[in-house]
Formats: C-alpha cells, structure tokens, sequence
C-alpha cells in the first residue's frame, strides 16, 4: 500500500483539461464521439484543443490522468443530471398533460436546454435568417432564448423595423407553454441542420499580413505598402496599424519609452493605459517622473469604468505619437533589420 502511495504522489501533476483530452484519444472514435455528441459548443471547442496539446505525453501522465478520472468517478452524483426530462415524465404521468402544463409552465426554465444547445452551435447570419423568414412570434421567442450579445450580433443582420417589432414582441412575452417550446425546438433544429454553413477558418487578413511585413523591414516594407495604398488606402492604413500596437511599446528601451510618453497627452493615457497588460502599465510608470505617473494613476482609480472604444482610440492616439517620432528618427521601433515602420 505504501509503494502505490509513493507512486501516486511520484506522479505529475495534470489539469482536469489536459487529463480529460487524454482520455478522449485512449478511447475509442465511436465512443469519444458519443461523449462530444453530449458537450456544448464551447466545451467542444476547448476539449478539441486540449486533444491537440497533449500528443506525446509521457505514460506518467497517462497514468495521472487515470487516476484522476478514478477519483472523479467515486465522487459522481447520481442527481448531477439534467432533471427536467424525468421531471416532466413524473409530473405528467401523475396529474395528466394539461394539469401537468398548467404546473410545468411555472417551474421549468423559460428556455429549454436543447433550445439553448441548438442555438449556440447556429452563426449568427443563420440566426438572423431565422428572424427574418419565420413569423415575428417565432423570432421573438428566439430572441428571447438567446444572449444578449448574440442576439444582437443576430438582429444587426436584418431591418430596422424588422428589429423594433421583435424586440417589441421579446419585451410582452409571458409565459410560454410547453407545446411552443417543443415547436420552437422544431423550427430552430430545421435552421441548425440544414441552413447552417459549414464552418470557416480565417485566413489572411490585414493582421496576418500586418506581421509578414514586419518581417520585411522599413525599407521594403514601405515601398510595398504604398504599393498597396495606391490600390486600397483603407486596407494599408489598417496593415500599418497592425504593424505596431500598443502592446508592443512593451519592446521599446527605457529611453525610447520614456520620449513617447513624454509626447502622450497625459488625458489619453489615462484610457490607454485602462486593460493594458500589467508589465507595460509598470514600465511606462517607471519611465516617467514619480510625480506624473501618480497623477496618472489618481486619474485611472478614478475612472473606475472607461467604453473599450475609448481605450482602443486613446491607445492609437499612443502609437500615432510613436510612429511620427520613428520617421523623425528620434526612436527606433522594432529592432535592427525588422523595424516597424
């Protein structure tokens, strides 16, 4: 007992994602598929991922892995479970199907669990099909199922008017019966099989070609893009923009950092600096005088919620300021040979 003790304890540690992505692959397809069939999109997605990192894991950790799920296992609750299915039976087979309604209506969730399952593996443009095509009731009653960004992100995709009247109808909804629920259920599973688009994987963009032309160098960098702005003026401002964010002040010497702030607006900051990552907050801190950087952090502790508009605006405004001292030669961005600008 005491040599499986030791070896237990000999073990690595593992998380309970990267042990559950180990468990996955010693499975067979046929059974971890039934598993994913039973997960939502987002445990979906990150389960994928998790099967991804941990090929070549060392029997060590297979071993962790095991013994963890062992110990999850003499730890499950009978009760865990969705209850509503076996609620529903019990109740109706007791009280009858209109009584067992009339009752289930005000206990039950407004949104059943595979209404909400349905829409969240839908795109919102499938979404918004769905608004537009079926009767105003029908979208109301998706809209109401849904999140609040979602729903947006769906409603944005289709008229103004069309938008006022089911947002109208979401707001006057009142109890809903089970039968709706069950019609719903049909529609949305229609729209989810067989108007959904297959996915997408993106590719390219002024981000990705934003980091190719780092690569580069300024001077190719820059007869290319004006090579681009000729054509797309749009397009090359907003690679030039990806070329160096504000994250990437984090680079710069204390020197270099200490003459952009010198030039930075102390009001702008006070945004820029608002979600900013917790090591470039301290450098730039350290860059200024003792006196300047506390103004700025009265100024921030008291601005206790900015719009995320603000803060991206103000930190372009940060990087502008950058930009235009690098051309005047006063700081380098980048490093030699893989300048920014």
């Amino acid at each position: 007992m005491a040599d499986m003790n030791d070896q237990q304890q000999a073990r690595p540690a593992i998380d309970g994602k990267s042990a559950a992505a180990v468990l996955m692959m010693l499975l067979a397809e046929e059974d971890a598929a039934a598993i994913v069939s039973h997960l939502d999109a987002g445990e979906v997605k990150m389960l994928g991922s998790a099967m991804l990192g941990v090929a070549g894991v060392s029997e060590d950790h297979v071993e962790a892995a095991l013994d963890m799920f062992s110990g999850k296992c003499r730890g499950i609750n009978p009760l865990a479970s969705d209850p509503t299915p076996k609620v529903r039976s019990v109740i109706a087979q007791a009280l009858g199907p209109s009584r067992a309604e009339t009752l289930l209506a005000g206990i039950t969730p407004a949104t059943s669990p595979k209404l909400s399952e349905l829409l969240d593996w839908m795109e919102a443009e499938v979404i918004a099909s769905m608004l537009d095509a079926e009767h105003p009731q029908v979208g109301a009653l998706v809209v109401s199922s849904l999140s609040s960004d979602i729903a947006a992100e769906a409603l944005a995709h289709i008229d103004e008017g069309r938008q006022a009247d089911l947002l109208l109808r979401a707001a006057r909804l009142g109890k809903v019966s089970l039968d709706a629920l069950g019609e719903l259920e049909s529609i949305v599973q229609r729209y989810a099989g067989d108007s959904a688009p297959p996915p997408k994987v993106e590719l390219g963009g002024s981000g990705g070609v934003a980091k190719i032309m780092n690569s580069f160098g300024k001077p190719k960098g820059d007869r290319i893009i004006k090579v681009i702005r000729k054509a797309d003026k749009p397009l090359a401002d907003a690679i030039e923009e990806g070329m160096f964010v504000f994250e990437d002040l984090l680079g710069l010497d204390a020197k270099a950092l200490g003459t952009v702030m010198r030039s930075v607006d102390a009001s702008s900051l006070v945004y820029a600096l608002k979600g900013a990552p917790a090591d470039l907050v301290d450098r730039i801190f350290a860059s200024m005088s003792q006196r300047a950087a506390q103004s700025i952090q009265d100024e921030m502790a008291e601005k206790t919620m900015v719009k995320r508009a603000e803060v991206e605006e103000a930190q372009k405004a940060v990087i502008a300021i950058a930009r235009q001292l690098a051309d005047a030669g006063e700081i380098v961005l980048g490093t030699e040979g893989n300048d920014y600008v």
